[in-house]
């Protein structure tokens, strides 16, 4: 088993790194420039090339000499001059200009480190297409998704001499995301963890009564509230909820998480959206099972239905439950970013959706990988899972 688990958890590293990665290009392409979104339009150049530093935001996609730079600012001085000139903006060295020229022509212009305008004459008949201004650096596989996949894990030379999901600083209140997501952490496990339980374990017993009532009133009025529950929006169940148990009963608070109350009606909203779904599906497992051998010899030896329906059938489909309830983990993840928007927890759906609402794209993306490392961690327990639920599976 430990090899299997050396093995499983090299392939986990894989998964990660191709969800960091296709994050991270999903996000690049989708975010544009942070610096200008975040500091708006009257930026000093300088200012906006100090955050794009931070950020990373200029530096080269997967590798390359030259970074994003704000330092020169170019300009045609006149159409009949036949030349460019570049005014320094503010003070930096190592500064290059890539100049498109028409018919397809590019070159690369060096900005003398103490130049504070500087004239590039052109050739008759040239036009410039477009201009674009760098900075040069030394190491080119300083990049983007060097920096993602440093967020990561990354090395240092002092203790701990590891640094794991570092992903630097939120972009609009420049507070650490390490804090965020290690404050925030707790009030989403207080959340999904009683909406997991209470899903898994009303899910099978009503799955055991409707199984036990087969073809009954009370199987098909189960049936019928089953389909009832997964036809009902997420959306439609919290409102009712907060304005009939929070609004109007005053059973429950409506926003906040000052004590245990507080989590007692968006876990009810939780359990309640999820049991339709799970209740369906356990129900065509045991259904299944129902019928088979060692079930009616158990009945005819006399064990009360309580040992043949809580013991020896759900100990046969046991596999199947491990599958659907490890599955459904990373859904409560993402469910917990309505409940806890709509309730006010804390929690890392309310961060995420407060990053969303900010365009704050570092906080997204750390979430999102966070997220990805929890997929990937349940995948794992359920198999090992796998092996304690039946001795003849062999993890190897």
């Amino acid at each position: 088993m430990f090899k299997y688990i050396l093995r499983r958890s090299a392939y986990s590293v894989l998964v990660v790194l191709g969800v960091v990665l296709l994050t991270f290009l999903l996000f690049d392409l989708a975010s544009g420039d942070p610096a200008a979104a975040v500091l708006g339009k009257n930026a000093r150049p300088e200012e906006i090339e100090s955050l794009r530093r931070e950020l990373g935001a200029d530096l080269p996609l997967f590798f390359g000499y030259l970074c994003r730079s704000e330092a020169v600012a170019a300009q045609d001085r006149a159409p009949e001059s036949m030349e460019i000139v570049f005014k320094r903006q503010f003070r930096a060295e190592n500064v290059v200009c890539r100049v498109d020229l028409s018919g397809g022509e590019q070159i690369y212009v060096d900005i003398p480190d103490a130049a504070e305008e500087f004239v590039l004459p052109l050739a008759p008949g040239q036009k410039v297409e477009n201009l674009a201004v760098f900075r040069r650096q030394e190491n080119p596989f300083n990049s983007r998704i060097v920096r993602a996949l440093t967020e990561i894990i990354s090395f240092q030379p002092v203790f701990p001499f590891v640094k794991v999901l570092d992903f630097g600083r939120t972009i609009t209140t420049r507070e650490p995301i390490s804090g965020i997501l290690k404050r925030s952490i707790l009030p989403s496990l207080a959340l999904m963890v009683p909406i997991f339980l209470g899903e898994l374990v009303f899910s099978l017993i009503f799955a055991l009564i409707s199984v036990a009532f087969m073809n009954k009133w009370v199987d098909h009025l189960l049936v019928v509230l089953a389909v009832s529950g997964m036809s009902i929006s997420y959306l439609a169940v919290i409102i009712f909820a907060q304005y009939y148990f929070g609004y109007y009963l005053e059973l429950f608070p409506l926003w906040g998480c000052e004590s245990w109350r507080s989590f007692g009606l968006p876990v009810l909203v939780g359990v309640l959206c999820g049991i339709g779904g799970n209740l369906r599906f356990y129900r065509t497992v045991l259904a299944g099972e129902i019928h088979r051998e060692y079930l009616r010899t158990a009945t005819a030896k006399g064990l009360p239905p309580g040992k043949v329906y809580g013991k020896h059938l759900l100990r046969n489909t046991a596999l199947q439950v491990i599958t659907r309830s490890s599955g459904s983990i990373p859904f409560l993840f993402t469910g917990s970013l309505l409940l806890e928007s709509f309730f006010g927890i804390p929690g890392l759906g309310f961060a995420g959706v407060d990053a969303l609402y900010n365009s704050d794209i570092q906080l997204l993306k750390a979430i999102v990988v966070l997220g990805a490392l929890l997929f990937v961690v349940i995948n794992l327990l359920a198999d090992l899972a796998y092996a304690w639920a039946d001795p003849r599976i062999r993890l190897e």
